[in-house]
């Protein structure tokens, strides 16, 4: 349990690391929601299916959180 608790941890602090970068709006909305839905896919299923398909998910739903 633990460990999961620290790689989402983690997972916080890379997607705050990136929303601080260069990156503006759209393309950091849909970073951020790649490294979430990546880390969130790999926490859930624990493979490398489960973290693609959580960060391209993820990714998809970032480019579209503010339109």
């Amino acid at each position: 349990m633990k460990k999961t608790w620290l790689k989402g941890l983690l997972i916080v602090a890379v997607a705050a690391s990136v929303s601080a970068c260069g990156l503006h709006g759209h393309q950091r909305d849909t970073a951020t929601g790649a490294l979430i839905g990546g880390g969130a896919g790999y926490l859930i299923g624990g493979n490398t299916v489960s973290t693609i398909a959580g960060a391209a998910l993820g990714g998809v739903v970032g480019s579209q959180w503010n339109r």
